[in-house]
């Protein structure tokens, strides 16, 4: 009777382990698109990609650099929402995709910004850029300056609204940390990428993003076409506490850009999950600093910790924190003191992260040195 308890229980504990264990997870499904990537928003971890450093045509998807360098400028009030934003020739005649604005006229920067984003109107892109560069060409060079800054490594941009040209050029994973970048610095301007219409002169203009209207979840951002680059589409969206953005590049129809984007949406909620450790300026550990005015002052993160694990898995990690010993007083806040390190429960490694003085640890008094110093010498 004891033999076979023992025997059920052994099989009990072998079967809830492998209930518990987390799912595995395949590879991020095969679109059709000439290059894409999935990326996490909260941690920047790409959970899938194919081609996504390959120099690609971006088209429309050019505007969004065009609007990070316009939310800059109402950041540093270079511009106004309410400014009103001359309409020059070139803007009129611009190619492509319009907003209708009219040679001559005068037009609201707020309403060029929706034009810009939910139309994709070339010359409501041309406006802005000139108001803020001077001319288009000069926007260019602050729209290469700003890609420079965010990593954006395989970027070159020759204008603000993305036509066909040589020199015009990105990378999947280039647009992902743009759009990371976008949803991060600007989020009181994110609004508009939701938005699916707008009415301007009485034209009622329509977001061509048709996932807007397929999944509530989505909230942005950005389509692109041209005979050359195919369609292409920059998705965002949310579910519970995560936040994925998808970069496709290249398809051959509208369909497939949807489709593709929904199905990697769908494999990365799927197989994926998010998880906030740690929060910026949490109390990790408070050790022992030599000669010291405060004997254990705090160590912690300077930033949050949020970390991407295959369903299931987070809240089985593990963390560990060490120091590098012995710490000896004056300790700067801005310098790493120690490491905290994340696992799977199976020890796998998740993450790395610096420890750091939550504020400058000063020098004790004299008395304290001197005791500390001999204390060192054992």
């Amino acid at each position: 009777m004891h033999r076979s308890l023992a025997v059920f229980l052994a099989l009990l504990f072998v079967c809830s382990a492998a209930f518990s264990a987390s799912v595995p997870i395949p590879k991020a499904p095969t679109i059709d698109a000439r290059a894409y990537i999935l990326m996490d928003y909260e941690s920047g971890k790409v959970l899938g990609e194919e081609k996504a450093d390959e120099r690609m045509e971006p088209a429309s998807l050019t505007k969004l650099m065009t609007a990070y360098a316009v939310f800059k400028a109402l950041k540093e009030n270079r511009l106004k929402l309410e400014d009103m934003v001359p309409i020059s020739e070139h803007a009129w005649k611009a190619e492509g995709s319009r907003t209708f604005v009219q040679v001559g006229t005068t037009v609201p920067a707020e309403i060029l910004i929706k034009g810009m984003i939910i139309q994709s109107g070339n010359d409501a892109t041309i406006a802005l850029a000139e108001r803020i560069g001077g001319s288009e060409a000069a926007f260019a060079q602050l729209m290469n300056e700003y890609s420079k800054r965010l990593g954006m490594k395989g970027t070159h941009w020759v204008d603000a609204s993305g036509l066909p040209n040589a020199d015009h050029y990105t990378t999947a994973r280039d647009m992902a940390i743009m759009a990371r970048a976008l949803i991060s610095e600007f989020p009181e301007y994110y609004k508009y990428y939701s938005m699916k219409e707008f009415v301007w002169n009485n034209i009622k203009q329509q977001n061509r993003n048709g996932l807007l209207t397929r999944d509530p979840t989505v909230d942005g951002m950005k389509t692109g076409h041209t005979d050359s680059a195919g369609y292409c589409l920059v998705t965002s969206a949310k579910r519970g506490n995560m936040r994925l953005i998808t970069v496709v590049l290249g398809t051959p129809s509208i369909k497939a850009r949807e489709e593709g984007s929904a199905a990697l949406l769908n494999y990365g909620y799927t197989f994926y999950e998010t998880a906030k450790l740690k929060s910026r300026g949490d109390t990790i550990l408070t050790p022992h600093v030599y000669k010291s005015a405060v004997e254990n002052p705090p160590v912690g993160v300077l930033q949050d910790i949020v970390v991407v694990v295959g369903r299931g898995e987070a809240a089985n990690l593990k963390t560990a924190a060490t120091v590098t010993e012995p710490l000896i007083a004056p300790l700067p806040a801005n310098k790493p003191v120690g490491t905290l390190t994340i696992t799977t429960q199976a020890g796998d490694p998740v993450a790395k992260v610096p420890l750091y003085p939550l504020k400058t640890v000063e020098e004790g008094g004299l008395w304290t040195r001197m005791v500390d110093s001999v204390k060192l010498w054992f």
